[in-house]
């Protein structure tokens, strides 16, 4: 093959390469999610929303922490709600995050990890076993903001915090916090420094070890902001 009929391949193969993601695109009927539309589900009396997480095989079943309400759910796709969390000891929720292979079990965590004109601060992490009737204080009190909790897809009981801090201040109750017995002991295997707070975690859904995913984790809150990186749970710079 001469060095032109070999570009003209190339050409040709570089547009079909290019091309494929608009026909792909184009093949959906628009027909189909045209009448859809966004509408409100209250609750009205939640303040605004934090965080929010489904069940999988559950389609109607949502919890969502409010920014001065605590836990609420639905099991009917938001056409009626039940406070879960009235009688808790963190009014703000920042974070929440159910157990992929038991979803009775729930984890909360307090504060409002995002800061604006006014802030509220939680009380650690709360632990629910049975859907949320019922709730178990786990410590971490002197974390005040909760950014990200991420549980194990195999075991309920490994479960990562990922802790603003203290927004006032230095704090050493920042960075990743760990936990395999169900939050009954802490260990704290990434503390970045009494500035530098961890806002979120992310896992990899399609590595997946038996002892657990490869995670990232994102740092903010003052220098020094970075990303961490953990093959396995071991938190490590």
């Amino acid at each position: 093959m001469d060095v032109q009929r070999l570009k003209s391949c190339l050409f040709g193969l570089f547009c079909s390469a290019a091309l494929a993601p608009a026909a792909t695109a184009a093949s959906v009927d628009p027909a189909l999610y045209s009448s859809l539309h966004w509408r409100l589900l209250g609750p009205f009396r939640a303040g605004w929303a934090e965080m929010i997480e489904g069940v999988p095989n559950q389609p109607n079943t949502f919890y969502f922490g409010a920014s001065g309400g605590g836990v609420w759910k639905t099991d009917d796709a938001g056409r009626t709600w039940t406070s879960l969390f009235d009688k808790g000891g963190s009014s703000a929720i920042g974070a929440i995050a159910i157990a992929p292979s038991n979803p009775s079990v729930i984890y909360i965590g307090g504060g409002q990890p995002e800061p604006r004109y006014d802030i509220q601060s939680g009380r650690g992490v709360y632990k629910s076993t049975d859907g949320g009737k019922t709730w178990t204080d786990l410590g971490l009190a002197d974390t005040k903001y909760i950014g990200r909790i991420w549980v194990s897809p195999t075991d309920p009981n490994t479960v990562v915090v990922g802790a603003v801090g203290h927004f006032f201040g230095t704090s050493d109750a920042r960075g990743i916090f760990r936990s395999t017995d169900g939050g009954k002991t802490w260990s704290h295997p990434l503390a970045p420094g009494g500035f530098t707070g961890v806002n979120d975690i992310a896992s990899d859904p399609v590595i997946l070890p038996v002892e657990a995913p490869s995670m990232r984790i994102a740092s903010a809150t003052e220098a020094p902001s970075a990303m961490f990186r953990s093959p396995r749970l071991t938190i490590s710079r």
